[in-house]
């Protein structure tokens, strides 16, 4: 959970730095010319910030696939066991009537033919 907050905040913060820098260069007091070139120089720089926000993004969503594999893994194998207890506990159960099924028929006989 953590590696998802910090990956967010990280994305959040370049995306934000670069919109305070575009907002700075359009309200700062200088020239035209020295806007149109730190502009330029913040257009060219535009691509590498893309390509690390990118592969921010893919290195956070290597690992939430990560995180998700082992949990389902983790989950898969307490449905393995849970599913092996309960067929357990049901041929121990019919193994219980099995045995008491004679004895409840004797005792019926019998109560039968002492009614008759």
């Amino acid at each position: 959970m953590s590696n998802n907050r910090s990956g967010k905040f990280i994305g959040g913060l370049m995306v934000g730095a670069t919109l305070g820098a575009l907002a700075g260069l359009l309200v700062a007091p200088r020239t035209g010319k020295q806007t149109r070139q730190l502009l330029k120089k913040s257009a060219n720089a535009l691509p590498e910030l893309a390509e690390d926000l990118s592969t921010s993004v893919q290195i956070q969503a290597d690992r939430i696939s990560t995180n998700a594999l082992r949990n389902w893994d983790e989950t898969l194998e307490r449905l393995k066991e849970a599913l092996a207890a309960g067929i357990d506990a049901s041929f121990r159960e019919a193994n219980a009537l099995r045995q008491r099924q004679p004895q409840d028929l004797g005792a019926d006989t019998i109560n039968n033919s002492l009614d008759n």
